[in-house]
């Protein structure tokens, strides 16, 4: 369906160890970050280095120990360990099988990285005192190697989901079924069924920018991922979008998951959904960790005409099995519940909006691709939620046209990250730092 059909719309208004060498433990605490002292550890033959805390994750409790203590046994959080027997701290890891920390479940093969913060001052990061201490969380014999991005010199029109999820900075896959990273990867429709590779490729929904316009640079790394309703390319591009409306053949009607789309508060909204795909990605989590996050900005040629109708097209990160505090598995929404659409209150990158357009610029949402029109969006997002060390989970971003196939949307994502580092994390999207 084309622009200039007739749509019935009404206008309204806008709006997160002990190492052979050296390892820390975890700390507690309450409140956004941690002001409370962690303990340092001593082991057999060490001395206790240190105690405070560094921040937590972002809304979570608590924080991680700069305590540092040396051996393989010791005191772990003022207990005293000895481990005896096969796996002494239930982590799924013996010491025969890489355990350099029996006493320390967050302290095995299976494990992250976690790096912890540079003092702040006197009494060091979070309010507890000590300096930080480096740790080999992961066993591997190097304290904070973490890895670096994983997504230089990705194609635009790269057809592997592995190439789309290295753009979000996820990088590894897991290699045996106690490995942590990525076990599977597609592009998938809404409701989650698999796409050709090359077939999805080939319709420019999805791509893999070096940046979304002339001012919104990745978080992290040299790419990001963008997911359309349109065509995920920027103007120039070969498969660019030289209007507001770009439909893709065969992809109407389209399949939304249960329960999507979702209705704003006070904002009916149309139940059919059009142009929708996705990235879908089976992970496990590493042992030690208690969330993740990711930051994504949207932009929709929806705004400001079509402001809490019908037609608002939606994006979605869908977690399965879903995390307490989530909306039918979704994690992305408001403090109100608003789906990520032009209802979402941090859509304030426009014209008259508190962020003005300067981020439009270059997207091809600051003059239509060439053909005039009002566009918006977000500023960078973060979205955060809890998970169980080791579990397998999926997560699918996904986006489409609701109600019609008329003016499409763009989400990009990036800077994917695990949190381990304390705490409890909770469902949330809020402004990115």
């Amino acid at each position: 369906m084309s622009t200039d059909m007739n749509r019935q719309r009404l206008t309204l208004s806008t709006s997160c160890l002990v190492a052979l060498l050296a390892a820390c433990s975890a700390g507690t605490g309450s409140g956004g970050l941690n002001d409370s002292e962690g303990t340092g550890a001593t082991g057999q033959g060490g001395e206790t280095l240190g105690t405070g805390g560094s921040p937590s994750s972002d809304g979570g409790n608590g924080g991680e120990s700069s305590g540092q203590f040396m051996g393989v046994g010791g005191s772990v959080q003022g207990i005293d360990c000895d481990p005896q027997g096969p796996d002494f701290d239930q982590d799924g890891f013996t010491i025969e099988q890489g355990d350099c920390n029996d006493c320390d479940e967050n302290v095995n093969p299976g494990a992250i990285e976690v790096i912890g913060a540079a003092p702040d001052g006197e009494g060091g990061g979070g309010g507890g005192g000590g300096e930080y201490v480096p740790a080999d969380e992961d066993c591997d014999g190097t304290a904070d190697n973490v890895a670096q991005p994983c997504d230089d010199g990705l194609a635009v029109n790269a057809s592997s989901p592995l190439d789309g999820a290295r753009a979000i900075e996820l990088c590894k896959q897991a290699a045996s079924d106690t490995d942590w990273g990525i076990v599977t990867a597609n592009w998938v429709r809404g409701n989650g069924t698999v796409l050709d590779p090359t077939a999805a490729q080939a319709n420019a929904q999805v791509g893999i920018l070096a940046n979304f316009g002339t001012n919104v640079p990745p978080r992290t790394g040299a790419s990001l991922l963008a997911l359309s309703s349109g065509k995920a390319r920027l103007p120039g591009q070969p498969g660019a979008c030289t209007l507001q409306t770009c439909t893709t053949t065969g992809y109407n009607p389209g399949f939304a998951p249960t329960g999507f789309p979702q209705d704003v508060p006070d904002c009916s909204g149309a139940a059919n959904v059009n142009d929708d795909v996705g990235l879908d990605i089976t992970l496990r989590a590493p042992t030690n960790a208690t969330g993740f996050k990711f930051n994504f900005r949207f932009n929709s040629f929806e705004y400001p005409e079509w402001v809490c109708s019908s037609f608002n097209d939606q994006f979605i990160a869908l977690v399965s099995p879903p995390p307490a505090g989530s909306v039918n598995g979704n994690i992305c929404f408001d403090s109100q519940t608003n789906p990520v659409s032009v209802n979402i209150a941090f859509f304030e990158v426009c014209a008259g909006c508190s962020l003005g357009t300067t981020d439009l610029i270059g997207s091809g949402f600051d003059n239509g691709f060439g053909s005039g029109g009002d566009a918006g969006g977000t500023s960078w997002l973060q979205t955060q939620a809890p998970v169980t060390g080791g579990e397998t989970f999926s997560i699918r971003f996904a986006i489409w046209d609701t109600g019609d196939t008329a003016l499409d949307s763009t989400a990009v994502i990036d800077a994917f990250e695990w949190i381990a580092n304390g705490g409890t994390v909770v469902v949330e999207t809020t402004p990115a730092q």
